[in-house]
């Protein structure tokens, strides 16, 4: 379930406003007053100014079923006010947790449940991913300070990207060399782990788990924040789902890392492409038929079920490699539409 984004401009910029409005955010914290009367139809407004939408009150004995209550969790106390406002009858309370935070939280989501509250948690965009899994479910707002347009598609890649992305056995089918081309190699600016890479594909039907080149080889010093990912027609996950050519990936933008374990955003810090050999790699995961083209070296990794690495020099027709299929197959400038296609 998506969360709900609140931004808290630090001014009333009309780029923020803009942007988040572009990238399907619906709630503003901002003194209804400073924003634009163009964008007022477009966006709730949270404030304690009463022509907001949600007026924000923080103190307790002003608590009604109309309001949010706003409230620091410093101390025990605090938590019971929240209880208590929860059992008056409102149905949103923002909470910034100083100290204890995930502990805290997870507490509340547990004991607000039962009570029908919402619980948007004050967040810096570093921690939205933490607070949309405390407890599985995850608080069910988050509101984040922005400075910026860039800010505003950073919080939205981090709350709109699932957690988790299904894998599954995909048998090669055939394999041979295609020649030269252009390949894309993606420098994140984090540290992949053993399991993570890129799902890269040809068709957005089907997915191939490309590994990161963290165990390097005989020749080459291991590259933790690479991953070698492919042709560069090829497609890529993109953190709200939609996908990505590997050409028109560049520094600063976002993509997804998989594992079997889960789903994360990294930031690219650089794209590489370069001419070299290319390998196809046909495979088949139950009725659902995809390819994907890599450089033919031994630094390009597939992973087996059991997370064995196969190098796409020496992966066969017969052997298994994890992949993924969305249920949705077809897209229209990268957004997951349904319709009748082939891809080949």
């Amino acid at each position: 379930m998506r969360k709900e984004i609140i931004i808290a401009p630090s001014k009333p910029d009309e780029g923020i406003l803009e942007r988040a409005v572009a990238r399907g955010i619906k709630a503003v914290y901002i003194d209804p007053e400073k924003i634009p009367e163009r964008f007022r139809s477009k966006i709730e407004v949270y404030h304690e100014s009463e022509l907001a939408d949600w007026r924000i009150v923080r103190d307790l004995s002003r608590v009604s079923e109309n309001v949010v209550l706003e409230i620091v969790l410093r101390a025990p106390e605090d938590y019971e006010k929240i209880i208590m406002a929860a059992k008056m009858g409102v149905k949103s309370i923002i909470v910034r947790a100083e100290d204890l935070k995930i502990i805290a939280l997870e507490n509340l989501i547990a004991d607000l449940a039962p009570l029908g509250t919402r619980i948007i948690a004050i967040a810096s965009p570093l921690e939205i991913e933490t607070l949309s899994g405390v407890l599985e479910k995850g608080v069910d707002g988050i509101l984040v300070p922005v400075n910026s347009p860039d800010e505003v598609d950073l919080v939205v890649d981090q709350v709109s990207a699932p957690s988790k992305l299904e894998l599954g056995e995909a048998e090669v089918v055939e394999v041979r060399d295609v020649g030269l081309g252009e390949r894309a190699c993606i420098d994140t600016t984090s540290i992949l782990v053993a399991g993570e890479g890129m799902l890269v594909g040809s068709t957005s039907s089907l997915l191939a788990l490309i590994h990161n080149e963290s165990p390097g080889s005989a020749l080459t010093a291991p590259r933790p924040f690479r991953v070698n990912a492919g042709a560069i027609h090829s497609y890529t996950l993109a953190p709200d789902g939609s996908t990505r050519y590997l050409s028109e990936l560049r520094a600063g933008d976002r993509i997804l890392v998989v594992s079997k374990r889960g789903a994360r955003v990294v930031s690219i810090g650089r794209v590489k492409i370069e001419r070299r050999p290319l390998r196809l790699i046909r495979v088949r995961m139950g009725d659902v038929e995809g390819s994907v083209i890599v450089q033919n070296a031994e630094t390009i990794m597939l992973l087996a079920p059991d997370e064995a690495l196969i190098p796409a020099t020496k992966i066969k027709p017969g052997d298994r490699i994890l992949a993924h299929t969305p249920r949705t197959k077809a897209r229209h400038f990268g957004r997951a539409v349904d319709e009748f296609i082939i891809e080949r």
